[in-house]
Formats: structure tokens, C-alpha cells, sequence
């Protein structure tokens, strides 16, 4: 999912990888891949004793799941302590995502953090997707319950199949992946990238009584920046909890923060997203 190979000996400014796409029912490729292999892509040129600490990316266009995705890495900078490189995600020669990445060698300073949110319960005692939707025959059901590569459990009510009545602009599961992955910490890094995605605009749908199957709705991630704090492991439970300070404009604006299961704030998150209800279209 996160392999790369190199670009076949193309000669340019840039660093030339090359990614796949997974299958996707709504025929474009899922965000967090793309951010994912752009994360995968930028490591690939920093030294490995510079671990990534922070992106900003734009999703400029929809990806298409039955082309190859090119990475052209841009070497911007690399100082004494931090490295920043550009990474353009191409398609058909035009870009669908654009981002810059910062990398840092291990530093002391000063500590502290966010509290873990109390009293969640454990994500054993949570249903899976696949108990929540396995009895589905519909293609996005399935891919839901049974092709993600995160095991993602709800603590606030799913909102699959029907709005959450309560209206809060708040969201919290527990995320892991399904399989384990290697002991490199770059790739749990990456894997975070990629489960980041998944549920980023959710307290917004909540707010307003929306539930993912609201008919006529169009939703889409248009930016994402993501801070790793400390190391975690993407195939040990985290939990994640969003928030939505605002909506407006058709644009909604999520943060969400990551923890380990010892209370450690691993990473934070922050995303807006483009949505549109038929209400507010144009002669409706």
C-alpha cells in the first residue's frame, strides 16, 4: 500500500517515485493514501536520523484508482537540525496533491501536552465496522467492513447509516491497524498519515444532524496538516478524537488529536473540507 519504486531513471529536478492505488468504490483514490505515499516519498530523501514532524498538504484534484500515482520530490532544504522537501502527486501531468514536509534530528526542550480525554471505554468492548455493516450487500458497505486496512471502532454513536441525534460537533474512536506492521518507525508515521483522513469532517456532519448516506451531499477533503508529536505505533490502538470549531462557506474546518493507550498525545490533526447539501445549491 505504502511501496514505492523509483522512477525508472527519469532525470529532473525532483525525486521520482512511483505509487499504486487501491480499489475504492467511489472510483477515486482515498485521501489518506495519497498523503500517506507523499509522506513515504519524502522520507525516502532524509537522512534517517530526521524524523518527519509536521505536513501541509492540498488535495488539488479527485485521484483515479486505475492509474499509477508519480511523486516528484523537491529537496528544498536541508540545515543543521531540519530538512524540508516539496512533494507534487501527479496524474495524467497535473498534480491532485501538493504538499511541503519538515523532518528534524532528535532535540530536548521544553514538554508538555493536551490530557487524554477520561473515561473512554476500551476498544475491545466497541463493535467492528464489519458487525456494524457485514450484513450490508452494497459496495461501499463492503469496502467499509471488510477492505480498510485500519481496524476503526466508534465510541461516539457510527454515523454509517443514520445521523447521531445528539448534534455535537465531537467525535472519538479507536484506530489500529488490522495486520502488524514492521518495526520501522517511518512507516508507523506514514500509516498515521493515512488513518488521519478517514473521519476528519465527521463532528461537522454530527453537528447538523448528517449521517454519510445524506442524499444529494457531496463531501471532500480540500487541505490537511498533520503534527507528529511522539513516537506511536499504528498497529497499537490509538485514540482519536475530533472536534469542529466551524463550518461555513461550504467549507468545514475538523482537529483531531491522537493518543496512545499510556495517555501520550502522538500527533495532531487538522483538515477542512469542502460540503454541500442540496439545500444550499443554486435553484433548489
Amino acid at each position: 500500500m505504502l511501496d514505492l519504486s523509483d522512477g525508472g531513471g527519469v532525470r529532473t529536478l525532483e525525486d521520482i517515485f512511483v505509487g499504486q492505488t487501491i480499489s475504492s468504490p467511489r472510483g477515486s483514490v482515498y485521501g489518506g493514501q495519497v498523503m500517506a505515499q507523499a509522506v513515504t516519498a519524502a522520507m525516502r530523501t532524509v537522512e534517517e536520523d530526521r524524523q518527519i514532524h509536521s505536513m501541509h498538504g492540498y488535495f488539488l484534484r479527485a485521484g483515479d484508482i486505475h492509474e499509477p500515482i508519480t511523486f516528484g520530490v523537491e529537496r528544498m532544504r536541508d540545515g543543521r537540525s531540519f530538512s524540508t522537501r516539496r512533494v507534487h502527486a501527479y496524474q495524467f501531468g497535473a498534480p491532485i496533491l501538493s504538499g511541503i514536509f519538515s523532518f528534524q534530528t532528535a532535540s530536548e526542550g521544553l514538554e508538555h501536552q493536551d490530557t487524554c480525554p477520561k473515561g473512554m471505554p476500551d476498544p475491545e468492548s466497541l463493535p467492528t465496522a464489519q458487525e456494524l455493516l457485514g450484513h450490508i450487500d452494497l459496495p461501499q458497505a463492503r469496502a467499509i467492513a471488510k477492505e480498510r486496512p485500519f481496524d476503526i471502532r466508534y465510541i461516539t454513536p457510527a454515523i454509517y447509516l443514520k445521523p447521531d441525534d445528539r448534534e455535537e460537533p465531537f467525535n472519538a474512536v479507536w484506530v489500529r491497524t488490522h495486520r502488524q506492521l514492521p518495526d520501522d518507525p517511518r512507516i508507523h508515521q506514514a500509516a498515521l498519515a493515512y488513518v488521519s483522513d478517514y473521519v476528519m469532517l465527521e463532528p461537522a456532519l454530527r453537528r447538523h444532524g448528517k449521517s454519510w448516506i445524506e442524499e444529494g451531499m457531496t463531501i471532500a477533503s480540500l487541505d490537511h496538516a498533520m503534527w507528529w508529536h511522539r513516537p506511536a505505533r499504528a498497529d497499537e490502538w490509538l485514540l482519536y478524537v475530533q472536534a469542529s470549531p466551524s463550518a461555513s462557506g461550504a467549507r468545514a474546518l475538523g482537529e483531531g488529536r491522537m493518543f496512545d493507550r499510556d495517555g501520550n498525545l502522538v500527533a495532531t490533526t487538522m483538515q477542512e473540507g469542502m460540503v454541500r447539501l442540496p439545500e444550499f445549491r443554486s435553484g433548489s
